[in-house]
């Protein structure tokens, strides 16, 4: 089922853990509506401008999983409204500060990023246009800080 022109339920569904685990990762009806919001009002974007494919490295996360990986019950994962994501080529920096400035967000965290390009990952959520909250933040080992 595609959630939108670029990307599929498969891909924001994928789970190595639920899959090593035999655990369901299957998202119900409004998790499903939430993942099209976030392709459609997030990830889309980010695809176009780039014009390189996105690798969701974790989209859509069941409770269980989420639990079976150590992330939080409130994770936006587990409401469909997350994604952890790169782009081969692309520094995940640029993908950051881009849709930082050019896309609609809830969380934008660029997450264990050490200047190599291909460091870290992004992680971007969307809740509804009245509830994001637009928060930037920069995560590493040494701990949060916020860009906004």
């Amino acid at each position: 089922m595609q959630l939108s022109e670029h990307f599929s339920l498969g891909e924001m569904t994928k789970s190595q853990t639920a899959l090593r685990l035999g655990l369901d990762n299957e998202p119900q009806d409004r998790e499903r509506a939430a993942l099209i919001e976030l392709c459609e009002k997030t990830l889309e974007p980010i695809r176009w401008h780039f014009d390189r494919p996105i690798i969701v490295n974790s989209g859509y996360r069941a409770p269980a999983v989420n639990r079976a990986i150590g992330s939080s019950d409130t994770s936006q994962h587990c409401a469909g409204q997350a994604a952890d994501i790169e782009i081969p080529g692309i520094a995940n920096l640029a993908v950051y500060l881009w849709a930082g400035q050019h896309c609609e967000f809830d969380q934008l965290i660029l997450e264990y990023y050490t200047g190599e390009p291909s460091s870290g990952w992004v992680h971007v959520s969307y809740v509804s246009p009245e509830d994001n909250r637009k928060q930037r933040l920069r995560i590493d080992k040494s701990g949060v800080t916020r860009d906004d």
